[in-house]
């Protein structure tokens, strides 16, 4: 499939769940911009389709990154915005449901992990 085809099934798909809640929440995570080196993180939000996170450093818009969270393997991700040093990132693939509680069941809101 090519990156053409794929981020257009992503921006339908993401249209559709644009009703998903997304959640304020706090992880620490790492953050990797394609090419660069990683940094942690912490997530602000977090959808079935995308996240908000802290960037000091300017993400550009359309660059690819990968967001790895405790225990998980890395997300890819899209950047869409960054302003004021947070980069709000849509996934290439959507976050299956079980996923998303799991990572919500397992931290509240001040980043700690709930065993």
């Amino acid at each position: 499939m090519t990156l053409q085809k794929s981020i257009g099934r992503y921006h339908v798909a993401a249209q559709e769940d644009r009703s998903a809640p997304r959640t304020r929440i706090m992880i620490p995570a790492q953050l990797r911009a394609s090419g660069a080196r990683a940094f942690q993180t912490v997530v602000n939000d977090l959808s079935l389709s995308g996240f908000s996170a802290t960037a000091i450093n300017r993400m550009h818009l359309g660059s690819i990154c990968w967001l790895t969270l405790p225990g998980l393997e890395s997300l890819q991700a899209e950047v869409v915005w960054w302003e004021s040093g947070v980069a709000g990132c849509a996934f290439t693939n959507l976050l299956s449901p079980i996923v998303h509680d799991t990572i919500l069941a397992r931290y509240r809101g001040d980043g700690s992990f709930r065993g």
